[in-house]
């Protein structure tokens, strides 16, 4: 195939992987797991999507300790069991050429909930007596994450550093499963993200008080992370970049934590938002009773990238492939992030590669698809307007 006519379909290294376009599967919790182990419908809710020639692929977050998992039905990396699913999936993600991807994380106060599709809201008596029982979370402070959502315990300085051990141990997981790209989620009101906004941490030790203090949590882990990952593959952290609530985390101070992360090793930014203090990341927009704006995320990669130079990526609301294109080619982020989109249209990629005149012979296709749908171009539709 002749060099892309896109920037979409360019490719993009980082460390010691290239990535054969800018297009990454985001992760998606999928509420669907027993124990934390990943099943068929994982392998298949991933495979299309590397089929489809996403140049990227992520697994949804793979929780590192029970009690860090949002609902029963999380994934997760806290023991060895664990592993060999998420090894059946990287191995078939990478077949198709796509690059094999995990992220790792902790809920902190928003653990032990029900699956949205249930209700969303703090598991109960009613959840219990159907084998789904309530457990304490834990957080920066002993304040819910939402309201009416469970107290969460304030952890110890002792007990964070058990978190911080917890996530370098999955790391060491998701390295012998063998994925090529490791994301921590630190975003939408989840542990880290809870401990370096100053609206859920009022601590007053090492852990909280000024921003410095405010981010250790996120440094230590990234120390910790980058500690367990090989020098030759990329590490990057999600980020709530703003938290859009008086008090709360601004884009000067995601700027100063990007750049603590990339002395630690850190080597993209993934920029959403929101999420403290509501049971989503798009609760407080969902309060304005306003629509969403396609790509109303892109600005916060947008203005890291530039401030910082650090490679940024752009998730929220990325529809079309001209929007994409467009946000690439205009250096706004270097890779897009699709979630919902991919759900409407797991073929996004490779329509996207037609629409941009990048795959004009089917080439992208698997042969055994794009003969036929070559075949069909060739000999040309009519189309009875009255049916």
């Amino acid at each position: 195939m002749s060099s892309p006519k896109s920037t979409l379909f360019s490719p993009y290294t980082l460390r010691g992987v290239r990535f054969p376009n800018r297009v990454v599967i985001s992760p998606m919790q999928m509420y669907l797991a027993r124990d934390g182990v990943a099943n068929d419908w994982h392998f298949q809710h991933l495979a299309k999507y590397a089929v489809a020639r996403a140049g990227c692929v992520f697994t949804e977050v793979l929780c590192v300790e029970p009690r860090g998992r949002n609902t029963h039905w999380d994934l997760g990396i806290w023991n060895d069991e664990q592993v060999p699913p998420l090894v059946r999936i990287r191995e078939f993600v990478e077949s198709c050429g796509a690059v094999p991807a995990a992220q790792i994380g902790h809920c902190g106060g928003k653990a032990s909930r029900q699956r949205p599709f249930d209700g969303h809201g703090p598991l109960g008596e009613a959840d219990a007596a159907r084998g789904e029982p309530p457990w304490t979370p834990v957080g920066p402070i002993a304040e819910p994450s939402a309201p009416g959502y469970h107290m969460p315990d304030a952890l110890t300085t002792a007990e964070i550093a058990a978190i911080v051990d917890a996530f370098a141990d999955g790391t060491r997981r998701v390295a012998r499963a063998g994925y090529r790209f490791l994301e921590v989620h630190a975003a939408h009101g989840y542990l880290v993200h809870s401990f370096y906004s100053p609206i859920s941490n009022r601590r007053r030790d090492g852990y909280g008080g000024d921003r410095r203090g405010r981010m250790r949590l996120a440094l230590e882990i990234a120390e910790a992370v980058r500690g367990q990952w090989s020098d030759e593959l990329p590490l990057s952290f999600r980020l709530s970049c703003v938290d859009a609530l008086d008090g709360g985390w601004t884009m000067d101070d995601t700027i100063a934590l990007a750049r603590e992360l990339e002395h630690r090793g850190v080597d993209a930014i993934d920029c959403s938002s929101r999420g403290v203090r509501g049971a989503t990341a798009l609760a407080n927009l969902e309060a304005t009773r306003r629509p969403a704006r396609a790509g109303y995320q892109v600005p916060y990669a947008e203005e890291l990238r530039r401030e910082t130079g650090i490679p940024t990526m752009a998730v929220g609301l990325i529809l079309t492939p001209r929007q994409a294109e467009g946000i690439l080619a205009r250096g706004e982020a270097d890779l897009v992030l699709l979630a919902r989109e991919a759900l409407y249209d797991p073929h996004w990629v490779l329509h996207a590669a037609r629409e941009l005149e990048h795959d004009p012979e089917w080439d992208l296709w698997p042969p055994s698809w794009g003969w036929w749908l070559a075949q069909r171009e060739r000999t040309g539709v009519e189309v009875d307007p009255d049916h």
